[in-house]
């Protein structure tokens, strides 16, 4: 009886210390996959969306830089954010462009906190 009582001991120790962490890291695993494939299926959804309204160069459309940044404030997206990448990155193409290089860098908004 007390060899029984034994290997129960040791089987309860090995199910807690063992497979109990197993078990939880495989379900946090599988929560981050399903989290995951949620993040790559916004993302191409949003990617669907900038292809369908992406708008050519205005600079290839040959628009003064001036007028460009102009067009770009009245839109509220410059043409740079427009054609990012699907994964986010900027083109090539964007970041030689004189109007990404002459565009005004943003300012910080700054918020005072109320004493």
């Amino acid at each position: 009886m007390e060899t029984l009582t034994s290997i129960l001991v040791l089987l309860t120790g090995i199910l807690i210390r063992l497979i109990v962490p197993l078990g939880l890291t495989a379900l946090v695993v599988f929560l981050l996959r399903k989290l995951d494939a949620r993040w790559q299926a916004e993302a191409e959804m949003e990617k669907n969306l900038l292809i369908k309204d992406e708008i050519p160069c205005w600079l290839e459309q040959g628009l003064s830089v001036d007028r460009v940044l102009q067009m770009s404030t009245e839109s509220g997206k410059p043409c740079w954010q427009v054609k990012r990448q699907p994964n986010g990155y900027l083109r090539e193409e964007c970041l030689n462009c004189e109007v990404f290089l002459s565009a005004p860098l943003p300012q910080p908004k700054h918020t005072e906190a109320h004493a």
